[in-house]
């Protein structure tokens, strides 16, 4: 039997264990392997295709049907030049989505009692399977391990010390944005009503792009006393988050416009609302956001492809909750956006220890751990090799649902470097500059500001400094040379 959400799992718990959605797997077959004809799983959630009833792969089907019961099959992710061809996206894909892999990943359902585990592991023992894993669920909330101070507590300065310290304001002096930058946001969606966003409360037109809603959950897929809120129903163009918050309050340290907090780091950089995590009311618990990695790495795949610059990533999974042998999970869609140009800015997770989350450890990714107001890392930071840079991460002040908070975690700390990335690609088209993912990370790495002596390995270069790293992007562009910005450990 698949493993359920048997328990509530804190967000980015230490050892809390992996869940999968019963009845679902995601498999990738080799270049040359899927057969046309089997539809994209956008169509068939839009009701625009039936799925296949086989993978018109004998040797495959059998293994499948072998654990019993009947297969439904779509490709999980539509064709960049076919996402709005209603009924015909599983066609053009591209080399760039071949090569990737996310052309060649399918998504099985089979019935909701069937072994899921164990069906993976055989299908890797085929020749043309690639890898396969369970659809593995994620959880992620505004109250961790980290405990916020009460909203009431006493904010003089309105939430500026934080951003002070990475310099945001001497940044955005610098530049400004640019409404043309496209921040992705893949989380619990937003509330696009919050002063924050509201075009009402800005000079120059609406901060959001029209987003993406790519949840599909079903209360069978959870345990028993566990609810799900809102529309969980499948794809749609609404990416409106009426119960979590953790979207909004990642969005707002992007690109908030200030009403009731300083703005945004990105400046008038847009905003793209992708909601991949659903809302779930477990027993006596505030609702928490909660996901499958089909939807989410659908999520970052629709982010790209709709034009992100930067991603922002505040969500993951614990490596050690993975069965071994497993795939790690997202690594088709953080490969796809990464050749697309995108930025990935991740959480590095709040475990408190050394360990591996992902997608924040995949080598494309900004990992970014938290600091507090004395320039300590946070306790609850997870660290090890593959952490970049720190941010502020603790009582920081940004939107919620309805008003504002003060807020805790790595998932805090990750909105403020994607924000400097943003700024960092608007720099660059001022200057008419070509700039990729890799030297926007070396960028960052070589202008953070020194740890504390304290400090231990493992937490990345040092802090944040926005108004730093756009000054080295600029003497880097005047050298003519980006190739020689390194020099700054990770570790």
């Amino acid at each position: 039997m698949t493993a359920r959400l048997g328990r509530l799992v804190q967000p980015w718990a230490h050892r809390a264990g992996a869940y999968a959605a019963p009845g679902s797997l995601l498999v990738r077959l080799k270049l040359g392997e899927v057969p046309a004809g089997i539809p994209a799983a956008l169509d068939v959630r839009r009701r625009a295709a039936q799925p296949a009833e086989t993978t018109r792969h004998d040797i495959l089907d059998r293994v499948v049907k072998s654990f019993g019961g009947t297969l439904r099959v779509s490709r999980l992710h539509a064709a960049a030049q076919a996402l709005h061809a209603i009924g015909a996206r599983n066609r053009g894909y591209s080399e760039a989505e071949e090569i990737s892999g996310i052309a060649r990943v399918l998504r099985l359902d089979v019935e909701p009692d069937t072994h899921i585990g164990s069906l993976a592991v055989s299908l890797m023992q085929l020749d043309i399977v690639e890898s396969a894993m369970p659809n593995y669920l994620c959880t992620v909330g505004l109250d961790g391990l980290a405990h916020p101070p009460r909203r009431d507590e006493d904010d003089d300065n309105q939430g500026w010390d934080p951003r002070d310290m990475i310099h945001a304001r001497q940044a955005l002096a610098y530049c400004a944005g640019d409404g043309g930058v496209i921040v992705g946001v893949v989380d619990s969606g937003i509330n696009p009503h919050h002063p924050e966003f509201s075009s009402q409360a800005l000079d120059t037109g609406d901060r959001l792009r029209r987003g993406y809603d790519t949840v599909q959950l079903s209360e069978g897929q959870l345990a028993t006393g566990i609810r799900l809120l809102g529309d969980n129903k499948g794809a749609d163009t609404d990416p409106t988050d009426r119960y979590v918050g953790h979207g909004t309050a990642c969005a707002a340290i992007i690109g908030g416009s200030g009403a009731g907090l300083p703005p945004g780091v990105a400046g008038a950089c847009r905003l793209l609302p992708i909601r991949s995590l659903g809302a779930a009311q477990p027993p006596d618990h505030k609702p928490i956001g909660i996901g499958a990695i089909s939807d989410l790495d659908m999520g970052l795949v629709m982010a790209a492809q709709l034009g992100a610059n930067v991603i922002n990533c505040s969500f993951g999974t614990d490596d050690e909750a993975i069965e071994p042998g497993m795939p790690k999970p997202h690594a088709e869609a953080v490969a796809y956006a990464t050749e697309r140009g995108c930025t990935l800015v991740a959480a590095s997770g709040n475990s408190g220890d050394r360990r591996v989350y992902w997608p924040a450890a995949f080598p494309q990714v900004i990992a970014v751990g938290a600091i507090d107001a004395e320039r300590r890392v946070a306790g609850f930071s997870t660290s090890g090799d593959h952490v970049a840079l720190c941010a502020p991460g603790v009582n920081i002040r940004t939107a919620d649902l309805d008003g504002y908070q003060r807020a805790t975690g790595t998932s805090f700390a990750a909105p403020f470097v994607a924000g400097a990335a943003a700024l960092l690609v608007a720099r660059a088209q001022e200057r008419a500059a070509a700039l990729d993912p890799e030297t926007i990370r070396r960028v960052l790495i070589a202008s953070a500001q020194p740890h504390r002596a304290d400090i231990a390995d493992g937490n990345g270069a040092g802090i944040l400094d926005a108004a730093r790293a756009l000054a080295l992007l600029d003497r880097a562009i005047d050298a003519d040379d980006t190739t020689e910005l390194g020099g700054a450990d990770d570790g």
